[in-house]
């Protein structure tokens, strides 16, 4: 059973590129981010970390399961159920563009609004 009082909430954010260094490089000059290799078990994605070196975002490769990931910040929304909340979108004139599917142990998908805003929906 999900946690009603965090329904809702952006839990996570990250972005999913094809050139995953030259974007970590290009944040790193920018804005002063430092990094972690995230293994993903023969390549490594980057943990955003802030200045107390705590894990906030990810940079990603769009390989794999990422390959349809779309090229932008996504933030992540926990919902109760993403099958429910998948089956809502569309629905109510949204697409699903990637998923329902797991990110470890948890469901996810990726959804575009009507209006072409695009959110990932996790559940709590």
């Amino acid at each position: 059973m999900s946690d009603e009082k965090n329904l809702g909430m952006v839990v996570w954010q990250d972005l999913t590129v094809k050139d995953v260094e030259t974007v970590r490089d290009f944040y790193s000059k920018v804005v002063g981010w430092q990094f972690n290799n995230h293994d993903m078990g023969g390549y490594h994605d980057h943990d955003v970390l802030d200045s107390e070196g705590n894990i906030v975002a990810g940079i990603c490769h769009a390989r794999g399961s990422n390959a349809s990931v779309p090229p932008q910040w996504l933030l992540y929304v926990t919902v109760a159920s993403v099958e429910k909340a998948a089956d809502a979108c569309l629905s109510n004139g949204g697409e699903i563009l990637d998923g329902p599917r797991l990110m470890g142990k948890q469901p996810f998908c990726i959804i575009k609004d009507p209006a072409g805003a695009v959110l990932a929906l996790i559940e709590a």
